[in-house]
């Protein structure tokens, strides 16, 4: 039986992240994908199609989605990226919309939640959020590729980062590079 994911889109830059996600993601699992209002608006200004995928799209405001209960059943979820605002509502258990109630099902449910805020620098509040999220049961997963590999494009940065979701979901992979000492 193919795992299923949900994979929320939200209003941050680095849709890149969400999108080589989904290219690795779709083709092995069954997946649902909301992308917020604002990162439609991101993808186009950072110039990433998040169209064509072989999965589930559902409308972020659509809050009868099957994807919203409990009782459906998926293996975890991905926020990628994860805006300030939709972490911080997480985190005090606001659940406006349908990616946030799906992280707070998530939580719930004891289901890998992993949430991949690109904000820098952290205030005081983003960390204190983070820190709840985490004694929560999510993991915190900020996104900030590793240069041990020697990268030698954008392309090599962004598969470091996804090869590190996809370990956290226990997705088998060959993108990216293994550290093996020195």
């Amino acid at each position: 039986m193919k795992k299923k994911y949900v994979v929320g889109i939200t209003g941050a830059s680095g849709i890149i992240y969400a999108r080589r996600l989904l290219e690795l993601l779709t083709p092995v699992a069954e997946v649902h994908i909301i992308i917020t209002d604002m990162a439609y608006k991101i993808a186009e200004y950072e110039g990433v199609d998040l169209s064509g995928f072989d999965a589930v799209y559902v409308n972020n405001h659509d809050m009868f989605a099957d994807i919203a209960s409990g009782s459906f059943q998926y293996d975890g979820m991905v926020i990628v990226p994860c805006s300030m605002k939709t972490l911080a509502s997480i985190s005090v258990g606001i659940s406006g919309s349908l990616i946030t109630r799906v992280a707070d099902v998530c939580l719930k449910e004891k289901r890998e939640c992993i949430l991949m805020p690109r904000e820098m620098p952290l205030s005081r509040i983003h960390l204190k959020n983070m820190l709840i999220l985490d004694e929560a049961g999510a993991t915190i997963m900020v996104l900030s590729p590793g240069f041990y590999m020697k990268p030698e494009s954008i392309s090599d940065l962004v598969d470091m980062v996804v090869a590190r979701i996809l370990d956290h979901l226990r997705v088998e992979h060959n993108i990216g590079m293994r550290w093996s000492g020195v």
